[in-house]
């Protein structure tokens, strides 16, 4: 099966959502009738991302705000203080129903790019194309001379004068007021009692009682037993030693099956259901679905009710092009487009809509309850994500990443996806990875930048023959360098060869490029 797609060129001058900026975004898109989950694996590894049918890549060095892809590597993900944080607080409410008069962050998702800007609105297939009719196929091998080569970032120390300027200025509206304390002269320190001592002094010399007692314990404790009968024992009685295990901290799944316990106030799960083809499940409960997401774009992001229809739901967060697959050594769930719900008390409270891809799990989009803004479900979600993506790994080798949509340096909205650790970003001139710790710098001088710091590195995968590239016309797939013979004219070839570069060799010559 192919991935088919209509490349639609470049779209520019128009709203960012980040800055606000009025014509500064700039990307290219394409429309995808259908798509292979490694054809859309090897796309986002070049900066591609999807919504809804649309796919679509920002134009680095044009667009107001570079969005670069980011993505943390999940076996070695460490969890947070201010995640650990969340985590408790889900435990706490789910256990014990506290928190929930708590106030949340109201946008907290990993994924908000998509719903910020998203062009799948505007953007639709212009040709009705019969994916169940079979489509001929024309070898290159068949024509003759086919073969034609066509961070460490400056952190600014100051002193912090608040205190002092406030002292400063309390003085000073005193003197202005004619006000003065008189303070009568005391006797003194008594004598007959000790010394005043600072409470630091104090903690500081408890603290290294404690050090100087555990390191007589372990000293005594490794006294071999026969030293008594020798007559070296001690003077001082041996005390019983236990054998300490060091503390360890707990594991992402120790944190999330502590949340999960039997005698729990609120039942909790997270199930997941195939949204593109829809599954029974998802079906049975799209309608729900579908007033979780009304309800957090009216609450979230200010849109009229008319806007956030069923229709435009649909189109962004249930079509997809991937096609479900489900090879023998791949995840039970099997490849594709899925919708994560999450039910508290038999209702949905969030919809995590992720992608299942050969390396990796692409998250999409989140929306929630506003009324359960207080678990900060945004971030649980993400951290529920990784631990999805970690379950995967174990029985997908090759699946150990989590991509997190885009990571905009300058939007502190987008910024804060890097404080998932560890994380790197994708260079939009060599297409490799490239931890974010080492484009920071980098990024808080310039908007755009190479991220990869090798001069000589290249893009591995270019276009490096153009007459490979498969075009279909009139249900016939067929090399542009035969599509180009056959055609009385000659066909717009900078477009052709654009959308190839932005692709790559690789996906030029599986994918199939609609030509009208």
């Amino acid at each position: 099966m192919h991935s088919i797609v209509e490349y639609k060129g470049l779209k520019s001058d128009y709203r960012c959502g980040y800055c606000s900026l009025a014509n500064g975004k700039a990307a290219v898109g394409m429309w995808a009738h259908t798509m292979t989950v490694q054809d859309y694996q090897d796309l986002i590894d070049r900066g591609w991302r999807r919504s809804g049918m649309y796919v679509y890549k920002p134009v680095m060095n044009r667009t107001c705000c570079p969005q670069y892809t980011i993505r943390c590597r999940i076996l070695e993900f460490k969890l947070t203080k201010s995640s650990k944080k969340v985590l408790k607080k889900m435990t706490r409410f789910l256990s014990k129903g506290e928190g929930a008069n708590e106030s949340g962050e109201p946008m907290d998702s990993i994924n908000e790019d998509t719903g910020i800007d998203h062009p799948s609105a505007t953007c639709l297939s212009e040709v009705d194309i019969d994916l169940e009719k079979p489509l001929k196929i024309v070898s290159l091998e068949e024509m003759p001379n086919s073969t034609e080569v066509a961070e460490n970032p400056q952190i600014d120390c100051a002193v912090d004068t608040r205190d002092q300027s406030q002292k400063h200025s309390s003085t000073e509206a005193n003197a202005s007021t004619g006000s003065f304390h008189c303070f009568k002269p005391g006797q003194g320190a008594d004598p007959n009692k000790p010394p005043c001592r600072k409470a630091k002094d104090i903690r500081r010399e408890r603290k290294l009682k404690k050090l100087l007692q555990k390191q007589q314990q372990t000293e005594m404790s490794n006294v071999p037993q026969n030293q008594e009968a020798d007559g070296d024992a001690p003077d001082t009685l041996l005390l019983p030693h236990r054998s300490k295990r060091p503390n360890q901290p707990k594991s992402l799944e120790e944190f999330i099956s502590a949340s999960l316990s039997s005698d729990a106030v609120h039942h909790f799960e997270v199930r997941l259901v195939r949204s593109s083809p829809p599954n029974p499940q998802f079906r049975a409960t799209f309608q729900e679905s579908y007033q979780v997401y009304k309800q957090y774009q009216m609450a979230i992001h200010k849109d009229p009710p008319d806007k956030a229809t069923e229709q435009q739901y649909s189109r962004f967060l249930c079509q997809s092009p991937l096609q479900a697959e489900y090879p023998p050594d791949g995840p039970e769930s099997g490849y594709g487009s899925f919708h994560q719900q999450y039910w508290l008390d038999g209702k949905i409270i969030a919809v995590g809509v992720i992608d299942i891809l050969p390396r990796c799990v692409s998250s999409v989009y989140l929306y929630y309850d506003p009324d359960y803004m207080f678990l900060s479900l945004g971030v649980y979600s993400a951290i529920r994500e990784v631990a999805f993506t970690s379950e995967l790994q174990k029985k997908v080798p090759d699946l150990r990443y989590y991509y997190m949509g885009f990571y905009i340096h300058s939007c502190p909205k987008m910024k804060y996806k890097g404080q998932y650790s560890p994380s790197e970003l994708l260079c939009p001139e060599t297409y490799e990875w490239i931890p974010i710790e080492k484009c920071r710098a980098k990024l808080d001088q310039s908007k755009y930048s190479r991220l990869n710091e090798d001069p000589d590195a290249e893009d591995e995968n270019s276009l490096q023959n153009l007459s490979k590239v498969l075009i279909l016309h009139k249900n016939t797939v067929m090399p542009y360098n035969v599509y180009r013979r056959r055609q009385k004219r000659v066909d717009n070839e900078a477009v052709i060869q654009q959308y190839a570069n932005l692709v790559g060799q690789a996906c030029a010559e599986r994918m199939v490029l609609y030509r009208n």
